[in-house]
C-alpha cells in the first residue's frame, strides 16, 4: 500500500477530491461539514485500476489548523497536491508546498481542482501559474490534472496519473525497525484503545509487545487494521490502526509513538540541520518561541545555532535543539520549525545526532558513523544501531571503534602485562574492551585466567609446593610453609583447594571421591566418616575436611551420619 498526503490552500477543494476518488468522504466531524472546511486529518482509501491499494491522507488547508496538517505528512513520502483553477495560488499554497520540501517529500502531482467552473483560457493561465511557483520544487515538472469533483470531468486522466506515480515511486523502506506516529487515538467500544498512524521502518504484528513513547507505555498489539481489514501483521508504508491492549486511551496522544522495546533510544536533545525559508524576512537565532512539529508531533523547543550566531534567510546551517519531552528519534527524521510568537514557518530540516556528547560551542554534527563513533570512541553494534539507525560489522568482539583507538588500547594492555612479567595479570582486571583486544594479540596469552607474554615461564606451573603437596595425599603439609602470594596464586588457579584451613593437592580431592565412590559399592546405603577415615588412612583432622569438601562438589551428600551418594559421584 502507498500512503499519498492531499495539501493545498483552504477550500480548493481536497476533501471533494478525495471523496470522488475514493467514495469516503475524508471530513470526519460535524463541525467539519458545517464549516465547509477540515479541521483535523482525514483518512480514506481505494484500489487503482492496475491493483495497487492507496491510502489518503486529507490534510486541513486553513492557516489555523496548519498544526493538524503537519501531523499529516510524517512518513508520507509523495502527494496531490491541489489547487482551484478558480483562485489559483495562494500564500497557504506556497507555505503548504515549502512544508512538503522541508519534510522530504518527493514526489507528487498537481490536481487543477474546480476546472468546470472556468473556461478554457482561464484553466491554462492557471496552468502556467502553477508551472511559475513549483519551478526548483519536487513538483517541477510534475503532471497537472485539471478535474471536477462535481461532474467527474478529468478524473480518470488523475487516477492514471496516480497509478504511474506510484508504480514509479519508491517503496517504503524495511530496516527491521517499527515506528508508528500517532495521529489519532481513541476508545472504541467494546475494543478498548486505538491508535491510528503511517507505520514506517518494519513490520508489526497481532500479540506483539510494543512500548508507546514518551511515557514508556507497555503494550500489546491486540488487532490490526489497514484498508478497513484486519491482518496478522502488516509491513511499512502502510496507513494502520492499531487495537492496543493493556494501555488507557488517556494515556496516549497525538505525537505518541508505538515502538518494539529496547530497540530504540529516546532523547530530548538533537543536533540537526536547519533551513531556513527565503522568505523570512528575519535572521533565525536562538531568541525566539520555537514550535518543532516533529513525526506527528507539536513540540515547544530551545533552540542554539551551532557554529554561528544567527542562520539568514536562505541559508542552511547546523543547530542543537531541546525538547520538553524524550521522543524515539533517528537521524533523517524530518521536522518543520516554526515560531509561534510570529506565527510563521521558519524553515525545516533533518535530525543529524540523537546524542550530541561535543558541547555547542564545538559541535560539527553530521550523519556519518565515522563521526559517531569518532566522538564516543567505543559503542557495542547495538548502541550503534540505536544512535544511528545503521547496522554494521563490529571492528573487535562485538564493538565498533577506530583503529587508533585499537592500537591505544592494545599498546595500554601491552604494557600493564609486561610490567607484570612471569605473574602475569588476572584476567578479571580487564574489561570487556580490553579482553577484547587481548583476544586479538599473538604476544600475550591466557591461561587459567592468567594474562602474562606469551614467552614467559608460568612461575606456578611446576611450583615446588605442589609436588610436597601431592607427595603428602590425604595428609598434606601445611599452607604456612608456603609464602603467602604463591599460596593465593595458587589457590585462585584451583591447584590447590582449601577446605576449613586444609589445603590439598586438586589430584587428592578427585582420588578422595574415588575412595567414596569405592566404599559405596560395598555399602551403598552409605558409608560413615570413620569408615572414610579408615579407607583413606588419614586423621580426623583431614578426614573431615575431605568429606565436606565431597558434599560441596555433589560427590557425596550427608544423610544423618552417612554419606550417600550424590549427583557428581564418580562411576566405578
Amino acid at each position: 500500500m502507498t500512503v499519498i498526503a492531499t495539501a493545498g490552500h483552504v477550500d480548493h477543494g481536497k476533501s471533494s477530491l478525495v471523496l470522488a476518488l475514493t467514495g469516503t468522504d475524508p471530513d470526519r466531524f460535524e463541525e467539519e461539514k458545517r464549516r465547509g472546511l477540515t479541521i483535523d486529518l482525514g483518512f480514506a482509501h481505494t484500489v487503482l485500476p492496475s491493483g495497487a491499494e492507496l491510502s489518503f491522507i486529507d490534510v486541513p488547508g486553513h492557516v489555523r489548523f496548519l498544526r493538524n496538517m503537519l501531523a499529516g505528512v510524517g512518513g508520507v513520502t509523495a502527494c496531490v497536491f491541489v489547487v482551484a483553477a478558480t483562485e489559483g495560488w495562494k500564500p497557504q499554497s506556497e507555505e503548504h508546498l515549502r512544508i512538503l520540501e522541508l519534510l522530504g517529500i518527493e514526489d507528487g502531482i498537481v490536481a487543477l481542482t474546480k476546472a468546470d467552473l472556468v473556461d478554457d483560457e482561464w484553466l491554462e493561465l492557471a496552468r502556467m501559474e502553477v508551472a511559475d511557483h513549483v519551478a526548483g520544487t519536487f513538483l517541477d515538472g510534475k503532471p497537472v490534472v485539471a478535474v471536477s469533483s462535481t461532474t467527474g470531468a478529468g478524473m480518470d486522466d488523475l487516477v492514471v496519473a496516480i497509478d504511474e506515480l506510484i508504480a514509479g515511486g519508491r517503496g517504503a523502506a524495511d530496516r527491521g525497525r517499527p515506528r508508528m506516529w500517532l495521529d489519532r487515538v481513541f476508545a472504541a467500544k467494546g475494543s478498548g484503545t486505538i491508535g491510528t498512524g503511517t507505520l514506517v521502518g518494519g513490520t508489526l504484528r497481532a500479540d506483539q509487545l510494543v512500548v508507546v513513547q514518551p511515557g514508556s507505555h507497555a503494550a500489546r498489539v491486540r488487532t490490526i487494521q489497514t484498508a478497513g481489514r484486519t491482518v496478522e501483521e502488516i509491513g511499512a508504508g502502510h496507513r494502520v490502526a492499531l487495537n492496543l491492549a493493556g494501555v488507557d486511551h488517556h494515556d496516549l496522544h497525538r505525537g505518541h509513538a508505538v515502538i518494539e522495546p529496547d530497540r530504540w533510544r529516546s532523547t530530548d536533545r538533537v543536533d540537526a540541520s536547519l533551513r531556513v525559508l527565503d522568505s523570512l524576512d528575519h535572521d533565525v537565532s536562538r531568541r525566539g518561541a520555537y514550535v518543532a512539529y516533529i513525526g506527528a508531533g507539536e513540540h515547544a523547543v530551545r533552540l542554539r545555532v551551532l557554529g554561528t550566531d544567527e542562520l539568514r534567510p536562505g541559508s542552511t546551517g547546523a543547530v542543537r535543539m531541546f525538547l520538553p519531552t524524550k521522543l524515539p528519534l533517528l537521524p533523517g527524521d524530518r521536522f518543520v520549525l516554526r515560531e509561534s510568537g510570529r506565527d510563521e514557518t521558519v524553515g525545516g530540516g533533518e535530525v543529524l545526532d540523537i546524542d550530541p556528547v561535543v558541547r555547542a560551542s564545538r559541535a560539527a554534527p553530521d550523519r556519518s558513523i565515522e563521526r559517531v563513533v569518532r566522538e564516543r570512541g567505543w559503542l557495542t553494534v547495538d548502541e550503534l544501531e540505536q544512535l544511528t539507525g545503521d547496522v554494521v560489522d563490529p571492528v573487535i568482539g562485538d564493538w565498533v571503534t577506530t583503529a587508533e583507538a585499537v592500537q591505544a588500547l592494545a599498546d595500554d594492555v601491552t604494557a600493564r602485562v609486561t610490567e607484570a612479567g612471569a605473574a602475569g595479570v588476572d584476567l578479571a582486571a580487564f574489561d570487556e574492551r580490553e579482553r577484547a583486544v587481548i583476544a586479538t594479540l599473538d604476544e600475550l596469552s591466557v591461561d587459567a585466567g592468567t594474562v602474562r607474554p606469551a614467552d614467559a615461564v608460568d612461575p606456578y606451573a611446576d611450583h615446588p609446593f605442589l609436588a610436597e603437596l601431592f607427595a603428602g595425599g590425604f595428609m598434606p603439609p601445611p599452607l604456612d610453609d608456603l609464602d603467602r602470594n604463591d599460596s593465593r596464586e595458587l589457590v585462585r588457579r584451583g591447584m590447590i583447594v582449601v577446605r576449613d584451613g586444609v589445603g590439598f593437592h586438586r589430584d587428592t580431592i578427585d582420588r578422595a571421591g574415588a575412595v567414596a565412590a569405592e566404599l559405596l559399592v560395598s555399602s551403598p546405603d552409605g558409608f560413615t566418616v570413620a569408615e572414610f577415615r579408615d579407607a583413606t588412612g588419614a586423621s580426623r583432622k583431614y578426614v573431615l575436611p575431605l568429606v565436606a569438601e565431597l558434599d560441596a562438589r555433589g560427590v557425596t551428600r550427608r544423610r544423618g551420619d552417612v554419606r550417600i551418594a550424590g549427583p557428581l559421584l564418580p562411576e566405578r
